[in-house]
């Protein structure tokens, strides 16, 4: 198995950071974890050395939760791919509200959608369908030669969710966006890779008590993450959605295995990690 990050950014518009998603890839198949802005063009960069995220062939998105950072590339993702010769439709699972987000996406192009598959475009009409489905948590099912599970997670008022990925022994766990809860070590126990979120305890410090609370409320330290991780003990730890705040990634890196001695990145667009 392997993770491809596509985006690691916040909504903070980082220049070289595109909106939240990556892909994990089993046996030449990739399935995505989120669909941030600019995850197509991204999923073409990383495609010239990992072929399975290459628009055309990636046909399945799971969605964390239904923030914009996470979901501004929905269209694109859905639309974009089969004037490139995607012909499969695009499934899309999440939490409560993904199934009203894909009808009103289809409703929203409907005038493009019928342009292209009835105008003078060759028409690759089964590529316009969007399968999107609610998923309430837990296991969800075998699909793309993977186990995949729905985990908790705890952002905000509304129901989000993490991914645990599993298949020939191996697991990949992606948090979403959350702050700590009870039992998340034992929702990640036998990660092989854990991506999760993070922010940075000194940057923490400069906020207002406002964003303070925020934050708190719904968002992972990088002290809480070398708890969590020192439990869970990963084979590797990928830090994603970085909250910086003026340190930069070694600073942030050190932050977390000042609690951690395991193995642990920060992860930047199109790094590929293998497990």
């Amino acid at each position: 198995m392997k993770v491809v990050l596509l985006g690691t950014g916040t909504p903070n518009c980082e220049a070289d950071r595109m909106g939240s998603s990556l892909a994990v890839v089993h046996e030449e198949r990739a399935v995505l974890v989120d669909c941030g802005p600019g995850v197509v063009r991204r999923m073409r960069q990383a495609s010239v050395d990992e072929p399975a995220v290459d628009p055309v062939s990636v046909s399945m998105c799971f969605l964390t939760h239904l923030h914009s950072d996470h979901t501004a590339g929905l269209a694109d993702l859905y639309l974009s791919p089969v004037v490139l010769g995607r012909q499969a439709p695009l499934v899309l699972y999440g939490p409560p509200g993904t199934d009203k987000l894909g009808s009103y996406l289809h409703s929203a192009y409907q005038s493009d959608i019928t342009e292209r598959t009835h105008g003078l475009e060759p028409s690759l009409g089964a590529g316009y369908r969007l399968e999107s489905r609610d998923v309430e948590g837990g296991f969800i099912g075998h699909l793309m030669g993977m186990d995949v599970t729905a985990l908790p997670a705890e952002h905000g008022s509304w129901t989000s969710f993490g991914y645990r990925f599993e298949a020939g022994g191996s697991c990949v766990v992606v948090s979403g966006d959350t702050a700590p809860y009870e039992g998340i070590e034992d929702e990640y126990a036998g990660a092989d890779i854990l991506v999760h979120e993070v922010y940075s305890d000194i940057g923490f410090a400069g906020r207002t008590q406002e964003w303070k609370a925020y934050h708190a409320a719904c968002h992972t330290s990088a002290s809480q993450l070398a708890a969590i991780a020192s439990v869970v003990r990963p084979k590797l730890l990928v830090l994603v959605h970085q909250l910086h705040w003026g340190v930069s990634d070694e600073e942030l890196v050190l932050e977390v295995k000042a609690g951690y001695d395991g193995e642990v990145v920060s992860g930047r667009d199109l790094d590929v990690f293998e497990v």
